[in-house]
């Protein structure tokens, strides 16, 4: 996989930089500059980041960091088998148990919301941070979901975390998460109302609370290509309908044959949209 010129390797965190200290230096910057294209391309391109995460784990499968980037790049590919067995593997080296939420929703992606569950009360999620508390909370919400138990999801994710008016970094998609239960369990003021509060914790635009909401409000956007296109349209039929033509003739309505009006009506027929 080439690698662009751009990249050096050095981009990479410390905590792996260190990690990568036990291969030569050689096959340690190649490795380096393999994970940083994977980060690179993870939410644009997951194939792409995908291919390079191979490469690395090809390199250097005995090294943490490469087996979690490896995991991440197949679960951003939907290839939730292997990525478990990535973090799996991940797990294994180091000990932590930073990767549980993600394995447990490694399980829903392979139809097993149960596991995911079971995974939500094991005691290694009293040893998470606060963030992947959190995280483990909205994939037991899931799992809930995945379950057909809606009202069981909407009280999943009853927290003192949602309560709080605190901004953090969990906070706009935990929020999202349970406005989509409360509007999938028909509870459509109470989900405008935690889109709006979703809107206001989203500073980087990581969900589409914004769309939602406007959605809820009957707001309907345009596009401003396609508007100048439909302006230039009419300013064509005014034209037509203008001229010395008038009704009649091989011509149609308009100065619009009778092949283009068909074709302008099927466009015009409804343009509607996990």
């Amino acid at each position: 996989m080439p690698i662009p010129e751009d990249v050096t390797g050095d981009e990479i965190d410390k905590d792996v930089r260190q990690e990568l200290q036990s291969l030569p230096k050689t096959l340690a910057e190649d490795v380096a500059k393999n994970l940083v294209m994977v980060a690179r391309l993870i939410d644009e391109d997951p194939e792409g980041a995908y291919a390079y995460s191979r490469v690395a784990l090809r390199l250097a499968s005995r090294v943490a960091a490469v087996r979690e980037a490896a995991g991440f790049a197949a679960y951003a590919n939907q290839k939730y088998s292997e990525a478990l067995a990535e973090f799996r593997a991940a797990r294994r080296m180091t000990g932590t148990v930073d990767l549980w939420p993600v394995m447990a929703d490694c399980e829903r992606g392979l139809g097993r919301p149960e596991k995911a569950l079971d995974m939500a009360g094991a005691p290694e999620v009293q040893k998470l941070d606060k963030a992947g508390q959190v995280e483990m909370r909205l994939v037991a919400a899931g799992a809930r979901r995945d379950m057909e138990q809606l009202d069981a999801a909407i009280v999943t994710l009853q927290s003192p975390e949602l309560a709080s008016n605190s901004v953090q970094p969990w906070t706009a998609r935990l929020r999202y998460a349970y406005a989509d239960a409360l509007l999938a369990a028909g509870r459509e003021g109470e989900a405008r109302d935690w889109f709006a509060k979703a809107v206001e914790a989203d500073r980087d635009g990581s969900t589409d609370a914004s769309d939602r909401l406007a959605e809820l409000d009957g707001v309907e956007f345009v596009d401003a290509f396609d508007a100048s296109d439909d302006s230039a349209e009419d300013d064509e039929i005014d034209s037509g309908d203008s001229g010395d033509s008038g009704v009649g003739g091989d011509s149609g309505v308009g100065g619009i044959d009778g092949a283009d009006a068909e074709e302008d009506a099927g466009a015009e027929a409804g343009d509607d949209k996990d």
